[in-house]
């Protein structure tokens, strides 16, 4: 009798709890279908969607229709807003247009303009505030902004597939930025299309953020880094800029298969960027200088094509433990500018770099020249320090100083030495796509 009861008594409590666990069940289902989020259609007007943003739930999606909402929005609430290429926001020329200060919030496929004009409040079409963690910005269409987007201060956003056409009003200084970023952490800039305005791309005292796929076109500097750590750009493609990409004082980057087609004064400009991987890229198209490297130190720059430049790098201000190797100067003008009296040695491990204007033997046929290169010598060096000095350069003292160089290695004042010249250009890994 008493193993019967404790069966009894065992089959009720499993009993009781299974009950109360479907109980539980039923609770929790009730509260995810009352909390569920909301698509919710909001119809065009003046001051119309901030009225939907403030009584929308955390969660909700806001679908735009087509047509214009006036007037400046803060989305102050975990929202999506996504809409179509006629779904136009406009801040009628006021400040921000949109300003997010909620994390998770998605902003997609819109039409966004007329921000206002001014930076000293930083004037921007989408303002995200350092509570704006996780943010996306996609496929929209920015036009008639000071700034398109600025990211200051949210951790981890997204701002991807957008077309942003900047201003082309006042000096280029005085035009906003495409994309502003300033202590961002983690945050992802790309397969933008940027046109006009400043730079395409500006990023200061941030850190971890990775630029990609960007196309950036008529624009002072296509990216632009100041003070920023550890971080990415690849497969962008600059054209037409003043400068392709500006890396300063800026450590530890990787800047891999990038592009800079056409751009007027400088492809790459490194300065004061240490501890950084330069590989895979190309300049092209008849810059001033593919390269201008100004006190850059501890750099790998190697896999790199330079074409058709007035210069192909200039190499100055105290540079040093640059490890330079397997790159193509192909047809600049001077292939090296280089001013000081301190011996370089651009070749690693037995590999140089490919010479355009290096006619030499390879008798073994291992594909290294088998004399050294020298891209200057020391009438360069005094042309270079005393433009004046090119009336001379036909005169029979010029002439006798170059023989008595070629002749004299010793007398050769210091520079790039490449120990094994290549015979034929390295392969460059480039994605080329479509513009």
């Amino acid at each position: 009798m008493q193993f019967n009861q404790q069966v009894d008594n065992s089959s009720a409590s499993t009993v009781f709890f299974d009950r109360l666990a479907g109980v539980l069940l039923l609770i929790l289902l009730f509260f995810s279908f009352a909390t569920q989020a909301n698509e919710i259609q909001v119809s065009p007007g003046n001051g119309v969607l901030q009225k939907a943003i403030d009584s929308a739930k955390p969660g909700d999606t806001l679908i735009l229709t087509t047509g214009t909402y006036s007037g400046s929005i803060n989305i102050h609430k975990t929202l999506t807003l996504s809409g179509n290429k006629q779904s136009i926001i406009d801040g009628q020329g006021s400040a921000h247009v949109i300003i997010v200060s909620a994390p998770d919030v998605l902003i997609k496929g819109l039409n966004i303009q007329h921000s206002g004009n001014d930076y000293d409040t930083e004037d921007s079409a989408v303002f995200i505030t350092d509570e704006g963690d996780r943010a996306v910005v996609d496929s929209n269409h920015f036009d008639n902004n000071l700034i398109g987007i600025y990211l200051k201060g949210p951790d981890s956003a997204v701002v991807s597939n957008n077309t942003i056409i900047g201003s082309t009003f006042h000096r280029m200084n005085d035009r906003g930025n495409g994309i502003y970023l300033w202590k961002t952490p983690g945050s992802v800039v790309k397969n933008n299309d940027i046109r006009y305005g400043r730079d395409g791309i500006f990023v200061n005292y941030s850190t971890k953020n990775t630029f990609e796929g960007n196309t950036l076109r008529d624009l002072r500097f296509a990216i632009h880094y100041m003070y920023t750590l550890d971080s990415e750009i690849k497969n962008n493609i600059s054209i037409n800029n003043h400068v392709g990409f500006a890396l300063m004082f800026s450590d530890r980057i990787v800047a891999t298969g990038n592009q800079s087609i056409g751009d007027h004064e400088r492809g790459l400009f490194f300065n004061f960027t240490n501890y950084s991987s330069i590989k895979n890229n190309s300049v092209s198209g008849g810059a001033k200088k593919c390269v201008f490297i100004y006190n850059a130190n501890y750099n790998n720059i190697h896999n790199n094509s330079f074409e058709g430049c007035d210069i192909g790098v200039h190499f100055t201000a105290g540079s040093q433990n640059n490890e330079i190797y397997l790159n193509s100067f192909i047809n600049n003008r001077t292939q090296v500018k280089y001013v000081g009296t301190t011996y370089l040695e651009w070749s690693k491990e037995g590999a140089g770099n490919y010479w355009s204007d290096n006619v030499s033997f390879d008798i073994d046929a291992n594909g290294i020249a088998d004399q050294i290169y020298k891209p200057n010598d020391l009438v360069d060096q005094i042309v270079w320090r005393h433009p004046m000095a090119k009336l001379l350069l036909n005169s029979p003292s010029v002439k006798l100083l170059k023989w008595a160089q070629s002749e004299f290695p010793g007398l050769h004042p210091g520079g790039v030495t490449d120990s094994a010249p290549l015979m034929k250009p390295p392969e460059v890994e480039i994605v080329i796509k479509e513009i």
